[in-house]
């Protein structure tokens, strides 16, 4: 059974790697300000998938919640590819959000990467937020 579950473990780590790489070419893609926003839309997916009875399943409808991983990667990879940029960007924050509570915990040697990836491109996500002009701006006491 071991070997099954590190098969399965090493398919799941390939597919979302593959999956990581377009969503980290999306993010790229975005100008600065859009940046900004996808950081606080994907702390508030991380944060409202933290609250569920099961974070790592996500965006997984609920007839399928007895999967070894949800689909939440998959629906948000999905949205995240849409000509709408609303809707891709509100995909790539769920696929941050349902990829960052699989990995966060797991046991799995070749999963554990792909979470460290994760927090490199949420850090970078929350630096472009604290660094976006329009926030400092609005912060700053008016100068009459």
């Amino acid at each position: 059974m071991r070997i099954v579950t590190r098969l399965i473990a090493m398919n799941r780590g390939r597919q979302l790697g593959r999956q990581f790489r377009e969503i980290e070419h999306s993010i790229n893609a975005l100008p600065k300000r859009s940046r900004s926003r996808l950081g606080t839309m994907a702390l508030r997916e991380i944060g409202q998938a933290a609250r569920s009875d099961f974070p790592h399943l996500y965006g997984t409808p609920p007839e399928e919640r007895y999967l070894p991983w949800g689909q939440g990667t998959d629906i948000g990879f999905a949205r995240a590819r849409s000509d709408n940029p609303e809707v891709a960007m509100r995909g790539i924050a769920l696929w941050l959000a349902a990829a960052y509570h699989e990995t966060k915990d797991t046991p799995h040697p070749n999963l554990q990467p792909h979470h460290r990836q994760l927090m490199r491109v949420l850090r970078e996500l929350k630096e472009d937020h604290r660094t976006d002009t329009v926030e400092k701006w609005m912060q700053a006491p008016a100068a009459a």
